[in-house]
């Protein structure tokens, strides 16, 4: 049974996608709103080195988090390119 349990979350975490949406400030401003009255675990990068916080990258401003299945999630208010 352990070995079946290891395997499958090998399998799980081969699978995560990271997604990023570009969003307006106003919706930015609504969602992170949302995300810290509701107390989802946030950071300022996808490598959670800045947890708790927003970016400032490029111009604008950007948030990830975490889905259940563990997909990384990006909002941020200004293209990177």
């Amino acid at each position: 049974a352990g070995a079946a349990a290891t395997t499958v979350a090998r399998k799980s975490s081969a699978l995560r996608q990271f997604y990023a949406f570009l969003v307006d400030d106003g919706h930015f401003d609504r969602a992170y709103a949302l995300l810290v009255d509701r107390g989802v675990d946030h950071a300022a990068d996808p490598f959670w080195k800045e947890p708790g916080r927003i970016n400032h990258e490029h111009g604008g401003r950007g948030v990830c988090v975490r889905d259940p299945a563990g997909h990384g999630i990006e909002l941020l208010t200004r293209p990177y390119l």
